[in-house]
């Protein structure tokens, strides 16, 4: 969704801002639009004792209650050996 007549929305991707013209945008649009690598996890910071929120590419955030804050984790490599 676009909304022409209000000013962008802003959130911050791991501790640097960026801004969308939208109101609702996917995780893979917040992943592009932050650089971030196809095979992280991304979540959404949760206020107070509320757990943060894994987003995944495909769920869809609304920018207007609240600047959003996300962070991205790469992928885990439990168990892995160093040759």
């Amino acid at each position: 969704m676009s909304d022409a007549n209000h000013p962008p929305y802003h959130f911050f991707v791991d501790g640097k801002k960026y801004e969308s013209e939208k109101s609702h945008v996917s995780g893979l649009e917040i992943k592009t639009k932050a650089s971030v690598e196809g095979n992280y996890q991304l979540y959404l910071e949760e206020e107070g004792e509320t757990p943060d929120r894994a987003i995944s590419d495909g769920d869809t955030v609304s920018l207007e209650d609240r600047v959003k804050h996300f962070f991205a984790v790469p992928p885990a490599t439990f168990g892995g050996r160093k040759a």
